[in-house]
């Protein structure tokens, strides 16, 4: 199987198969008029497989092929990119592949007419008629000039993300397979942690809990490895729950269960991790992570509970204590960015603060005006959440001073 290595993408697969099947049976395309394709670009976040895929691509194509990476100097890169294309050439049918094509070049996006990019763009043109097809990768095509790659030099780009939804599943499952592990609720429940992270995070994580169950002197590895080597990895928290279970802690505590509350209210069964570990770059507590709906995008309905979400936090704090909450400033701003696509962007209420032109003193104080009416609003409806829900607030908040670490397991028990 060609891509029998590689977890789910089905779809860039198959993608990858078609173009595989013009390469090898040209003659079959070119009696419907079809002109074989010039060169694929894969693009997308670091850590995703964009290279594993490409290899798999090229070993099946057949064809010999010559890697290109930035591994010199400006001045002698150049020379290798036209010699690695001139024997591309000599040896065709054949590949080159341009692996990290946007590191090819050290100027930033306001240089992008450099001589690196500028050499490849001729070597592609030069090779088009010698049956020399290219491959190339990339983790931001921003920085790559548009006539670099367009249509009639990379014909087929493909912008690649890390795994969600079945993808997920199905790579978490692959590289739990691989360790001493764990049934299948165990799998759905920490898939819904990882979902969102490369495959290069999910491995190194997954490795580490193994690391975390080895050092403990266990056989198996069990649910809390990964949650807390999960923690250590994104978060910088210690393996160890260092906290002490003072005033503080317990603030931290109201203020994660504030979110998780009206969270767990407005979507059920959302919230997969819940932790008031500190971490150890700056020693701050709380982290509450909840699943994305796919159609988060696409529904207001869906930002405007992630807004209320993240007001949750103060919201618990100011009921609980009656004071202000010092710290939900990162909350506010990520809520307040949200509110001001409302206003802005999608024109939710009126035209009348849609930046359409040139930005004026008027107009940015009519938007920054009415996103202050929304947020409030948004305000209220999360304390009233938080008052209506008072018993499951103060219940999430003592187990995480219990546990400092809960899933979303512990929440529907708590439900």
């Amino acid at each position: 199987m060609v891509f029998g290595n590689i977890v789910g993408y089905e779809a860039i697969k198959e993608e990858l198969l078609k173009i595989l099947d013009i390469l090898a049976n040209t003659e079959k395309y070119t009696k419907l008029g079809v002109k074989q394709p010039h060169g694929l670009l894969l693009h997308g976040k670091q850590g995703i497989g964009k290279t594993l895929f490409a290899s798999n691509f090229i070993k099946a194509s057949g064809r010999k092929c010559i890697t290109c990476r930035k591994n010199k100097s400006n001045g002698d890169f150049v020379n290798e990119i036209k010699a690695i294309f001139d024997k591309a050439s000599l040896e065709a049918p054949s590949m080159v592949f341009l692996d990290d094509l946007d590191k090819f070049s050290n100027e930033d996006d306001r240089h992008v007419n450099t001589e690196e990019f500028i050499t490849v763009q001729t070597c592609i043109d030069e090779v088009k008629d010698k049956n020399v097809y290219v491959v190339a990768t990339a983790n931001s095509i921003d920085v790559l000039p548009a006539s670099l790659i367009r249509d009639g030099r990379f014909d087929n780009k493909i912008y690649m993300t890390v795994p969600t939804g079945n993808d997920a599943r199905e790579v978490v499952k692959y590289y739990l397979k691989k360790l001493s592990l764990m049934d299948d609720d165990t799998i759905i429940e920490v898939t819904k942690v990882l979902e969102g992270k490369s495959i290069a995070e999910i491995e190194s994580i997954i490795n580490e809990s193994g690391i975390n169950a080895g050092y403990q002197g266990r056989d198996k590895i069990e649910t809390d490895d990964i949650i807390k080597a999960y923690l250590r990895k994104v978060y910088d928290t210690p393996c160890v729950t260092n906290c002490e279970n003072n005033e503080y802690l317990k603030h931290v505590a109201y203020h994660e269960a504030g979110h998780t509350v009206v969270q767990e209210t407005l979507e059920s069964g959302t919230v997969n991790l819940v932790s008031i570990v500190n971490n150890l770059s700056d020693g701050k507590c709380g982290v509450t992570n909840y699943d994305q709906n796919e159609y988060y995008f696409f529904d207001k309905k869906f930002m405007e509970n992630r807004i209320m979400s993240l007001l949750g936090g103060k919201a618990a704090i100011e009921i609980v204590y009656g004071t202000t909450d010092v710290g939900c400033n990162n909350d506010l701003h990520r809520a307040f960015n949200v509110a001001t696509r409302f206003v802005d962007d999608y024109c939710s209420f009126d035209f009348s603060s849609f930046d359409h032109s040139s930005s004026s003193d008027s107009l940015k104080e009519r938007v920054d005006n009415r996103v202050a009416q929304e947020m409030l609003k948004y305000y209220q409806a999360a304390k009233e959440i938080i008052i209506k829900n008072r018993e499951f607030l103060d219940k999430v908040a003592e187990l995480l001073l219990n546990k400092k670490i809960i899933t979303q397991k512990d929440i529907e028990r708590l439900k």
